[in-house]
């Protein structure tokens, strides 16, 4: 399959920001890794309480296949993370690279 990009931006629950940096950096990005998932950046936007991140795949299967995969493993379960108590909104958008 064709390498997948997503832009993700999350709009985060005031006084959260920080917390949820270190949960994403510390839970989400290890498993994503071990999955084959790629991190292109990470940054925060502290005017908008926003995180903003690159996640890419190049793999056999799809980025949602992938995906799914990710949210159905024991690893994710574990982590007794849920997005909702962190975030108010989130916006995924596949982007196609040009420079």
């Amino acid at each position: 399959m064709p390498r997948t990009t997503q832009l993700r931006t999350y709009t985060v629950r005031d006084g959260l920001l920080d917390e949820w940096v270190e949960r994403w950096r510390s839970d989400i990005v290890p498993l994503r890794l071990t999955l084959g998932f790629e991190i292109g950046g990470a940054w925060v936007d502290r005017e908008r309480n926003q995180f903003v991140w690159l996640i890419s795949y190049d793999g056999p299967e799809t980025f949602a296949e992938r995906n799914a995969l990710y949210w159905a493993s024991p690893e994710r379960k574990a982590m007794n993370l849920d997005p909702d108590d962190y975030l108010l909104h989130t916006d995924d958008r596949t982007v196609e690279p040009r420079y």
